[in-house]
């Protein structure tokens, strides 16, 4: 079982002159579930290389059981340091992609041509793609074979707009992916701000926000099973 994870290399909170990048725990908590599944791992970004990590996801109020396991994993911090570069990556050579989130994504993979002929690969392949929280908005230029958005008419979630409310960046975050999905005709589905939901539609897999991350990769190893 091989599992590609996609990261962001995108550091800049827009104009705000604050740093983003990936969210720790959308990381570690499906890595260890991918893991313990017994699931070989390759992570990849854009540029390569380690992605930036959110310094928010790093405070003491961010950590979880699976932060505090990747603190300790050496493997881990070094396979992180090392992500190979989209454009070294297959599709046909992985059973699953999952794209953790953190604001990253919204700035460079939602418009990466190589992160979206990718994910195109994997829906014509028919393998499971799961994205949680932020990374969900690398979706909105996929495409499906008939040249329409692939969440068309699907069942999908993402960030809130209230969440996004919630920490005050709605007027900062090029998109929001609650009115993005909404607009691209996807049928979008929220539970209560902070509170876990995977949504499954077929082999798409999507979740809406930094606690979501665990349920959201057990169901993409569902869909393996």
């Amino acid at each position: 079982m091989n599992i590609l994870m996609v990261l962001t290399s995108h550091d800049r909170l827009g104009d705000t002159g604050h740093k983003t990048g990936f969210w720790l725990e959308e990381f570690a908590a499906p890595y260890y579930v991918f893991k313990d599944a017994g699931a070989k791992i390759t992570l990849a970004s854009p540029a390569g290389g380690q992605p930036p990590l959110d310094p928010k996801s790093d405070a003491p109020e961010a950590q979880t059981e699976a932060t505090e396991r990747f603190y300790q994993d050496t493997h881990a911090k070094q396979q992180l340091a090392a992500t190979l570069p989209l454009t070294q990556i297959d599709a046909a050579d992985f059973d699953a992609v999952f794209y953790p989130g953190g604001h990253g994504p919204l700035w460079d993979l939602a418009y990466d041509a190589t992160s979206i002929a990718l994910i195109e690969a994997f829906a014509r392949a028919d393998k499971p793609l799961g994205l949680v929280c932020h990374a969900p908005g690398a979706l909105i230029k996929v495409q499906d074979d008939a040249g329409q958005p692939l969440i068309a008419g699907r069942k999908v979630t993402g960030f809130s707009n209230s969440e996004e409310a919630a920490v005050g960046l709605t007027d900062v975050v090029p998109f929001l992916i609650e009115d993005e999905f909404k607009r691209l005709g996807g049928i979008y589905e929220k539970g209560d701000d902070w509170q876990p939901l995977a949504v499954i539609d077929g082999k798409l897999v999507t979740g809406q926000n930094p606690g979501s991350s665990e349920v959201t990769a057990e169901a993409l190893l569902k869909l393996l099973a």
